[in-house]
């Protein structure tokens, strides 16, 4: 029997650090995490909404489109900072983006006393994200392109990074047919054991018109 586990959550407090810095009183923490949750829902979505409408760009830009690998949450008194860790910030360097995103938070959260501080992270190696990868794996499936050629391209990506290891796997009715399986591509290291390795890792849903299918893509970035 296989006993797994995220291997951010068993890395967390050594090699992977909290997303969310705030402190509340043990009957408020639970409306703490769902405030949260809505922030990040409220900024991708944004992100989501304003993307379809740049939808008619061409492949090589959509690929690297604005992909958020995490968002920072810190909670004073009467702000929220909010720092967003995007690859690609094209989208959110418009003029207007952060004001009318900052409405939209407001609106969410619905906090009179509480004011949002956003700021932009760009990453400074986006192809050594998972997040990203997957996105990428994502839109070349979504336009016909077949899995092993997506998967191989996402591993050439991630030559021009100073990563140590990567796994891809997907899973689910892939190239259309009737019984789902699982294919796997693997390049380098990857000691999931090891405490003091830090390996990132991401699990993407992806819609085709076959159904859905699963990607998860492991990353060892180094050892501590």
């Amino acid at each position: 029997m296989g006993q797994k586990i995220n291997p951010l959550g068993f890395r967390l407090g050594t090699t992977q650090n909290h997303h969310s810095f705030w402190f509340a009183q043990p009957k408020n923490y639970s409306e703490g995490l769902q405030e949260d949750k809505k922030i990040r829902n409220c900024i991708k979505n944004y992100i989501q909404k304003n993307r379809k409408k740049g939808s008619n760009r061409k492949i090589e830009s959509d690929s690297s489109s604005e992909v958020i690998t995490h968002i920072e949450i810190q909670k004073e008194i009467d702000t929220i900072h909010v720092i967003i860790h995007i690859g690609f910030p094209n989208l959110l360097k418009q003029k207007g983006a952060i004001e009318e995103l900052e409405k939209d938070l407001q609106k969410e959260v619905n906090s009179v006393n509480q004011r949002f501080n956003i700021a932009i992270e760009k990453v400074k190696e986006p192809y050594r994200q998972p997040n990203i990868l997957a996105e990428y794996i994502a839109f070349q499936l979504k336009n016909r392109v077949s899995f092993r050629k997506a998967m191989k391209k996402a591993l050439e990506l991630t030559k021009k990074t100073d990563i140590k290891g990567v796994k891809i796997k997907i899973a689910g009715r892939l190239a259309g047919k009737e019984i789902a399986r699982a294919e796997c591509i693997k390049k380098g290291r990857l000691p999931l054991q090891t405490i003091r390795a830090k390996i990132d890792y991401c699990c993407y849903p992806i819609r085709t018109i076959y159904g859905v299918l699963g990607v998860k893509i492991w990353i060892f970035v180094e050892e501590e």
